[in-house]
């Protein structure tokens, strides 16, 4: 086989809560994640010569050691002993510093395609190993589905999948950096946290309106960005079961009874915000396109 392409989705954070500070500087998380049918294409290519290239339609993408796909994949061959040259291809469609997990998932994605196209038969938990090492939210991008995350993001803990939900995702000019997001959360005092164990249950029992009612994001607090809370206004209005920010921000989501009423937020939401995309919750994760 010389080349292979996987399409590897985005998520957003049902509930978001940090629940502590390690000695090693991270912070713990309670979350459940859930993937959605946002969908960054990699295309992985084996070459002649040995090394690592990376190309992108995203013109903003480091295309080089600073890419956590580039980082997978070297790890991926340290672990495997193998030094086989690669061109890794990333078409991108899952926005940058949105809090929808993009570069994890495309180093997820690495991970998936060379155990393929090299013939390792690595299971996912090893997968999910090799991943932790990568980045804190790569290993739930192996399993995908819905999945109540904790630790630092490497405990995964799969849950009953949702059932196939309309929702739209919106982002404003804002972006927000990951260790920004921490510093103000660590500045937080006596913040009212999200009720994650009561969304896990009401998952649980399938009792979605009460999961919905009980969504909530830390970092929503902390930010206090105006793009979210007027995202999260519109998608109220037009019928939203529930908006939210997702992961450190700056994207939010909305959940729908159905795709035309999602279709009609998304519609609106065009005309303040340059990203508005509508999608559906996602019961898998990384899918293999084609081999070659």
């Amino acid at each position: 086989m010389k080349e292979i392409q996987v399409r590897t989705p985005a998520k957003v954070n049902l509930t978001l809560d940090v629940v502590g500070k390690r000695e090693d500087g991270y912070h713990s998380i309670e979350s459940v994640f859930q993937a959605v049918s946002i969908f960054d294409v990699l295309t992985v290519t084996r070459k002649d010569t040995p090394g690592i290239t990376l190309s992108s339609t995203n013109k903003y993408l480091p295309c080089n050691q600073k890419n956590i796909a580039y980082q997978a994949a070297e790890l991926f061959l340290q672990k495997v002993h193998r030094r086989d040259g690669l061109h890794i291809h990333i078409e991108k469609h899952i926005p940058s510093q949105a809090g929808l997990g993009g570069g994890s998932s495309d180093g997820a994605a690495v991970l998936t395609a060379l155990n393929s196209l090299l013939g390792c038969r690595m299971s996912i938990p090893q997968l999910c190993e090799i991943g932790a090492e990568v980045g804190a939210d790569v290993p739930f991008f192996l399993e995908g589905g819905t999945v109540h995350v904790s630790g630092i993001g490497e405990i995964l803990e799969p849950l009953p999948p949702l059932p196939v939900l309309s929702m739209v995702v919106a982002k404003g000019r804002a972006g927000v950096s990951t260790p920004e997001a921490y510093r103000r959360i660590d500045l937080l005092t006596d913040p009212v946290h999200p009720d994650t164990a009561g969304v896990i249950d009401a998952i649980r029992e399938r009792n979605y309106p009460e999961a919905f009612s009980r969504c909530g994001n830390l970092f929503e607090a902390a930010m206090q960005l105006e793009e979210v809370a007027q995202i999260r206004k519109i998608m109220l209005e037009k019928g939203a079961k529930c908006a939210l920010m997702t992961g450190s921000g700056s994207a939010v989501f909305g959940i729908f009874e159905s795709g035309p009423i999602a279709q009609k937020c998304c519609n609106a939401l065009h005309t303040v915000v340059p990203y508005a995309v509508t999608c559906k919750t996602l019961k898998h994760g990384i899918r293999i396109v084609s081999r070659s």
